[in-house]
């Protein structure tokens, strides 16, 4: 009797995760020596409570528009498994004849798929389990980048375009503008804003938490860009840290710490921008696109859904041929034209490990990234920027004194 399958998603949705689902389900019709293809509502969460749902069952119609639906179609979930809670998800997947466990989420989730294969040894089960990358964070170790990331990257990098023309138009009353952006513990989602540049446009700063942040040289950057430009356009990460490693602004432990001990973040826009008003006496403002910027379809990058999809129909093909407490990887071929490939690495080298924005993608006065970092991300947002009129602007000769 063919064995069933279990697809779960986790952590914070994405654009492009549900593609990663469809890539799986699609793989397991299409082989016909698959079981039940089974869903779990709210990630581990699912399997934990036997919270199991029919995927054949769905209309195919409707499974195959996963493709360009954003969210996480199955829920998802934070949470942090016990050692008792680890024999129940085994108990469960055995007694479904689960054969095949695919895990779509970030560093958390690949560790929980780690040990969960581990025990699954141990319990002498006959189980597959595989790693679906997918986090907007762009943190997962050994991969090229991570399905989710060249969209987010596409939706702040249309954002802080936009957010410079704004400020363009009404520097006179709104000077600097401060644009928040997600990202714990890296700062690849704010670095993206980066590829908005061109034109005379912003941002004109950049800072990330790879480098401490420090107040007085950030005041020293905004008023440089203002003396010279006469607006300033800056992006920061909510998990900006100063030198002491403490983040410049989260909350405290109670409500807003997930399972994973992990603090709620945000508010660092705010806080800079009292401190442009206090400090430089200089009006700001702050932008916050907040949780939308991860799962926006509308910015959504063509080649981010593709890879996502295919990393699942690889994933789905790799259990189903042996492989189990592995990760799919993608590997970049080439930048121009860009071409990726897929790879496998162990669990194991991805699990509670972060990668960090290379030093050499970051300025040297750790304000702005480099050309690596651009040559780095521009393919991975899909087709070109949208094309903005600029007007020349040409002056009339004056006629009249200087008002007074």
């Amino acid at each position: 009797m063919p064995a069933n399958l279990v697809v779960a998603q986790s952590g914070g949705p994405t654009a492009v995760i549900n593609s990663s689902v469809c890539g799986i389900v699609a793989e397991a019709i299409q082989r016909g020596k698959i079981g039940g293809i089974y869903g779990a509502i709210n990630g581990i969460l699912g399997v934990l409570s036997e919270e199991l749902v029919d995927l054949r069952q769905e209309d195919p119609d409707v499974l195959w528009n996963l493709r360009r639906t954003p969210s996480a179609a199955l829920g998802s979930c934070r949470y942090k498994l016990g050692e008792r809670e680890y024999a129940r998800i085994i108990e469960v997947l055995a007694a479904h004849d689960v054969g095949y466990f695919l895990y779509a989420g970030g560093n958390d989730s690949m560790d929980t798929a780690h040990k969960v294969a581990k025990l699954a040894i141990e319990k002498r089960l006959d189980l597959r389990v595989i790693g679906v990358p997918k986090t907007v964070d762009n943190d997962l170790m050994v991969t090229d980048h991570c399905p989710g990331y060249g969209s987010v990257a596409r939706f702040n990098a249309i954002t802080a375009r936009d957010a410079s023309l704004d400020t363009e138009a009404i520097y006179t009353s709104d000077t600097v503008k401060i644009i928040e952006t997600m990202g714990r513990d890296t700062g690849w989602i704010t670095a993206s804003t980066a590829l908005a540049t061109g034109d005379g446009l912003g941002p004109h700063l950049i800072y990330l938490p790879e480098r401490p942040f420090v107040s007085d040289r950030f005041l020293n950057d905004v008023k440089s860009v203002y003396d010279n430009v006469g607006r300033v356009v800056v992006a920061v990460c909510e998990g900006l840290k100063d030198e002491n490693g403490d983040f410049v602004k989260a909350s405290q432990k109670g409500l807003d710490t997930d399972k994973f001990g992990h603090a709620q973040l945000g508010g660092v826009g705010d806080y800079l921008v009292g401190l442009v008003s206090e400090k430089l006496k200089i009006k700001a403002r702050c932008d916050k696109p907040g949780t939308i910027q991860r799962v926006s379809m509308q910015c959504a990058s063509a080649a981010d859904l593709e890879e996502a999809y295919v990393v699942g129909h690889v994933a789905m093909s790799k259990a189903a041929e042996g492989e189990s407490d592995k990760m799919v990887t993608l590997v970049r071929k080439r930048n121009d034209p860009y071409e990726s490939e897929t790879g496998l690495v162990d669990l194991e080298k991805v699990a509670l490990r972060t990668k960090k924005v290379p030093d050499d993608y970051i300025n040297e006065k750790g304000n702005f990234v480099s050309q690596e970092y651009l040559d780095y991300a521009r393919p991975l947002i899909g087709e070109a920027l949208p094309i903005y009129a600029r007007l020349k602007k040409d002056r009339i000769k004056k006629l009249l004194p200087k008002f007074a």
